[in-house]
């Protein structure tokens, strides 16, 4: 079915199971205690699920090159003996596994960041140092010692990080090399660090050891490479002993979303396709490949020699065997919505998946099967209600869900809708084939009430009835110009072309971006990429170019009560888009509003303490949520038999993570 995407990569000296790289991914497991443990059944249940190659987190090879205060590093044998927990659990699997090294340079959140010149990251609240001569041969003998500590731990080979705006990225461009030595000025002398590493790595280790060297195809800011530099390195670095070249794709400033869910499915494999043939070494793609269709056709079209995913395999352990098996309905896909892995890593959390509380978890949270069957009620088809319905019939128990609509996946049927967050179906469509595996009874159209459970003798009844938007109160609240995001989103009631949004969180912000996008059709890379500003021709150094922006069809005004910048409370790594977004589309931003009426002028709000009316044709309420009435008090069984969950249990700050999250753990137990 995958002929591509399954087939063995022969890499002269050993053979992969199949052209997938699970590609790096800063859990937080290397910097918590017993982490290293964790990370072992975390990567083992990957290999077993028949990935070709691991690749793991970043591992710094100095002190200073750190991520974060605190930052694993792998620098002695002492280090190196604690990681062969991780190797020997992935190679009892069968698996291959390499350390990604990685130094931040001027991205290092500590007080002793280095880089090529003193120049501060825009990201960054901390000032580099500049690296001496002295510093930089140093630096170089580290990135060595560190390869030859991997291959004492057990470590099948290393991965490079020479993208993404890292240390070996900063000392490659002139925006952040602005050296006169035998480290600066031309490209050939700025090129000369990362060659000297890879050439000093391939004679410590010999012949037999993987290194992967991840090459910044496209930064993505300004005096970033020109494509002719990009295949001159390719070409050096091969010359001097790299096994594969990944693609690199944007610096961490680089305002050009890269893995957000706007992007397009493989949206970056064109930059990969035109190294192809420059090198005779394998080439891997990446960024939004996640689902076993899309890697296939990266690989038919041309575009590589592998693909690498990375939160895919946090979303299901086993995505490549499932592929194998013809099961691809059955994957947990990835929906790039960064909630639990990249917002929980850059706050110092460990990282896990919204789709699967599972990951990073294994050692804590298993789906065993169950001693005692049980028959189980759930009550809510939403996130919540499916993730709980799903995992205890995996687990062996009879389910029956009620869902009052006619279709299943609550919240999430709305959050489809959003441009840029049509990966929210596949979680419907993954939950759909799961209770059908798993022989879940559904009843749809079904309101559920306490005499029909009580009838039941159900041994558990979960009550996931989700929530219902927030109530205002204003004269003119029951205009027919006055709607809610359901009425929107779900209903898909007319809306005007002059609009006003009450309540700037996410739901506020998903309304708008719902009503400002027009005909553009953002799936589409060409499209994508004009938007945002990557330079698909590569005529300008680092692909980067101005965006060409398509205006709204509708003038929308987004209004707080609070005072300060909009999207303060969305996601850590995904709430600038949104911001961006919107400011792209004129939309306009008022805060400290307070709204006292709707009339036929229009809606009469006060910003600032300043009056003023909004002519408007609807006003959208998306001022945050309240739980749906449940029917727990009503049930004849015992309290500890009756659970509720998700939105039901808590409307305040709800996400689907917590929901699903609850939900799992609850199932996991019962």
């Amino acid at each position: 079915m995958y002929e591509k995407l399954l087939a063995p990569l022969d890499l002269g000296f050993t053979t992969l199971k199949n052209r997938v790289l699970m590609g790096s991914m800063h859990t937080m497991l290397e910097e918590i205690p017993g982490g290293n443990k964790m990370a072992a059944a975390f990567y083992a249940e990957r290999a077993r699920g028949q990935v070709g190659l691991i690749v793991t987190g970043g591992i710094a090879p100095n002190k200073e090159g750190v991520v974060g205060t605190g930052g694993a590093t792998l620098m002695n044998e002492e280090e190196a003996e604690h990681h062969k927990v991780i190797t020997e659990a992935v190679h009892k699997e069968d698996g291959k596994i390499c350390l990604q090294i990685l130094h931040a340079g001027r991205y290092a959140y500590d007080q002793n960041l280095v880089a090529p010149s003193p120049i501060q990251a825009p990201i960054n609240m901390f000032s580099p140092r500049e690296l001496t001569d002295e510093d930089i041969h140093r630096t170089i003998k580290d990135y060595i010692q560190c390869a030859k500590m991997a291959q004492l731990a057990g470590y099948d080979g290393v991965e490079v990080m020479g993208s993404e705006g890292y240390l070996i990225n900063q000392f490659i461009v002139k925006r952040t090399n602005k050296r006169t030595d035998d480290w600066g000025g031309d490209y050939q002398n700025r090129i000369k660090f990362p060659i000297k590493i890879v050439e000093g790595i391939r004679e410590a280790v010999g012949e037999n050891f993987i290194i992967i060297y991840r090459l910044s195809m496209l930064d993505l800011v300004e005096e970033g490479s020109t494509w002719e530099e990009v295949v001159q390195l390719a070409k050096e670095i091969e010359k001097v002993g790299a096994t594969i070249i990944n693609t690199g794709i944007g610096w961490h400033e680089a305002r050009v979303p890269t893995i957000g869910s706007c992007v397009p499915r493989g949206g970056f494999a064109w930059v990969t396709k035109r190294l192809m043939g420059e090198v005779s070494i394998p080439l891997i793609a990446t960024n939004r490949i996640n689902t076993p269709d899309i890697a296939e056709k990266v690989l038919s079209d041309g575009c590589a020699d592998m693909v690498s995913m990375a939160r895919p395999f946090l979303a299901d352990s086993q995505f490549v065997k499932k592929a194998m098996e013809g099961k691809p309905d059955e994957i947990n896909t990835c929906i790039a919505c960064n909630q639990a892995c990249l917002d929980h890593t850059f706050t110092l959390q460990r990282c896990s998946c919204i789709v699967n509380p599972r990951a990073c978890y294994e050692t804590e949270l298993q789906y065993l099967p169950t001693q005692s069957k049980k028959r189980i009620a759930v009550v809510g088809g939403g996130p919540a209600g499916l993730a709980a319905a799903s995992i205890a019939a995996e687990r062996g128990h009879d389910v029956h869900i009620y869902e009052a609509s006619d279709k299943l996946g609550g919240q999430f049927n709305m959050a489809k809708e959003i441009p840029g967050k049509e990966d929210y179906a596949e979680t419907i469509r993954y939950y759909n084939t799961m209770l059908n595996k798993f022989h879940v009874s559904i009843f749809l159209n079904t309101k559920v009430n306490a005499e029909l459970l009580n009838s039941m003798d159900y041994d558990e009844v979960i009550i996931a009835t989700g929530v219902t938007p927030r109530k205002l109160q204003f004269d003119g609240i029951e205009d027919d110009k006055v709607l809610d995001y359901r009425d929107v989103l779900w209903h898909k009631k007319p809306v005007g072309e002059k609009v006003a949004i009450v309540g700037a969180g996410g739901i506020g912000f998903d309304v708008a971006e719902f009503l400002a996008h027009g005909n553009e059709d953002l799936t589409n890379t060409k499209e994508y990429m004009k938007e945002w500003g990557v330079d698909m021709n590569y005529q300008n150094p680092g692909a980067y170019t101005l965006p060409v922006n398509s205006p709204s069809p509708r003038e929308i005004y987004l209004l707080k009560r609070s005072p300060g910048k909009h999207g303060k409370g969305l996601g850590k790594t995904t709430g600038w888009i949104h911001r961006a977004s919107l400011k792209k589309k004129g939309v306009h931003m008022l805060s400290s509003c307070e709204y006292l009426k709707v009339d036929d002028k229009g809606f009469h709000i006060t910003s600032n303490e300043k009056a003023q009316i909004l002519e408007i044709d609807n006003v959208i309420i998306c001022a945050g949520q309240e739980p749906n009435e449940t029917i727990a008090e009503s049930l004849t069984l015992s309290k500890e038999h009756i659970h509720i969950i998700g939105g039901a249990k808590k409307a305040a700050g709800l996400d689907a993570k917590r929901a699903i999250k609850e939900a799992a753990e609850l199932a996991a137990k019962l």
